[in-house]
């Protein structure tokens, strides 16, 4: 229901975005034709290790098809169509996209090419689905959204899969809806050990493999993980942060890197509660975390589970308690109240979302203007570490 309600919300509150993003007045393939045919053709554009995971799953998905994969590294291909051996293999996504059967494509190649792939799929004509983070700096990140609102009548989902969660919408439902009082501080973590790189055969290709690991094509820690967890605070608080400050370094992994191997930012939102957001390469300690806290208890949120804790160093709650019978909690032991409710792994929910959107003709949750504005903060806090200042939200940035 409340995934329902905010489509609701969302085509109420923008639709410039629907005008732009899902009237089908002048195209050939009409929605209807869609629904008919039951089942919405994709290709697959980059098939590294997160590429063939969404391949994966979209292979065990009803009313999808994929008909075509492209990569510029043939080894990868030659891997991906072990998963879809039925698709057209193209090594230029350009060919790709002159694919006259093609409905929508899934952008999965590093984070500084989104923006060129999403720009021609938007000349194409064709539903996208544009991993996170959306695009790489605030122009990219711009000149993007203005073409998609100005000219695109698909439908473009952000793939930050969080936004898909049903858990995570309930979650969101909760702390709206006061369950935890009012809100005051956000402290997110993403954890690592590792140095985050792939094997290379080829020293050649370590660039191109590597990606995540150099500035030319990634702002490494911050766009790749923590992006999904900024993007969830912009979403409880339907907002943006008005400012950043934060510090990063290559601190651990002497290895010739170029992105961060530990970050540490905090966001100011204009209701005046703080998020900040940890990611470490060189400890693992509770790997991934969000904590929102208010002034009635904390929500703590990871991959697939919630807990609420009461505020208090000793408080009973006994009951009903978010489907837990009986429920006893104790802060000092640190043992939280679960959050029970049904949902499935996030990413198939975001692939089913679009695939429902697409052929229902709605506006998705993780859409031009979320991907935006998680995109916008993404490169306010790389300018906070790179400078060592405070960066503040550009007016400019407002869609």
């Amino acid at each position: 229901m409340q995934m329902k309600k905010d489509r609701r919300k969302f085509l109420g509150t923008a639709s410039i975005i629907l005008s732009a993003s899902l009237a089908y007045p002048n195209n050939s393939f009409s929605i209807l034709n869609l629904k008919k045919m039951n089942t919405v053709r994709i290709g697959v554009i980059g098939t590294g290790s997160r590429g063939m995971g969404l391949m994966r799953i979209l292979a065990k998905t009803g009313g999808v098809t994929m008909i075509g994969i492209c990569d510029t590294l043939p080894f990868r291909l030659k891997e991906a169509s072990k998963i879809a051996p039925k698709s057209k293999i193209y090594s230029s996504h350009l060919d790709l996209l002159e694919n006259k059967e093609l409905d929508a494509v899934i952008i999965c190649t590093p984070l500084n090419t989104h923006a060129q792939i999403a720009s021609d799929a938007v000349d194409a004509n064709i539903h996208i689905y544009c991993e996170k983070t959306m695009a790489k700096g605030a122009k990219a990140t711009a000149d993007l959204v203005h073409k998609v609102m100005n000219s695109h009548k698909k439908v473009f989902q952000t793939g930050h899969q969080y936004h898909s969660s049903r858990l995570y919408s309930h979650v969101v439902e909760l702390i709206q809806g006061g369950k935890i009082g009012k809100v005051n501080s956000i402290r997110a973590q993403w954890n690592r050990n590792g140095n985050w790189r792939r094997p290379v055969t080829d020293k050649k290709l370590e660039r191109q493999i590597n990606w995540r690991m150099y500035r030319e094509y990634s702002f490494g820690l911050l766009a790749e993980l923590s992006s999904h967890q900024i993007d969830f605070a912009n979403w409880l608080f339907d907002s943006n942060p008005e400012k950043v400050t934060g510090f990063g370094g290559i601190d651990y992994w002497k290895d010739g890197r170029e992105t961060y191997d530990n970050t540490h930012v905090i966001f100011a939102y204009p209701n005046g509660v703080k998020a900040s957001y940890t990611c470490l390469t060189g400890n693992a300690k509770d790997d991934y975390k969000i904590y929102v806290m208010g002034d009635k208890g904390t929500i703590v949120l990871d991959y697939a589970k919630a807990w609420f804790y009461p505020e208090g160093s000793y408080t009973k709650e006994y009951g009903d308690v978010d489907g837990v019978s009986g429920a006893t909690t104790n802060w000092e032991a640190g043992k939280g109240i679960p959050i029970n409710y049904q949902h499935i792994d996030p990413t198939q929910q975001a692939l089913e979302d679009f695939r429902d959107a697409i052929v229902n003709s709605e506006a998705p949750l993780s859409n031009i203007i979320s991907g935006s504005k998680t995109a916008f903060a993404v490169d306010m806090g790389i300018h906070a570490m790179d400078q060592n200042k405070t960066i503040y939200w550009d007016s400019s940035y407002n869609f």
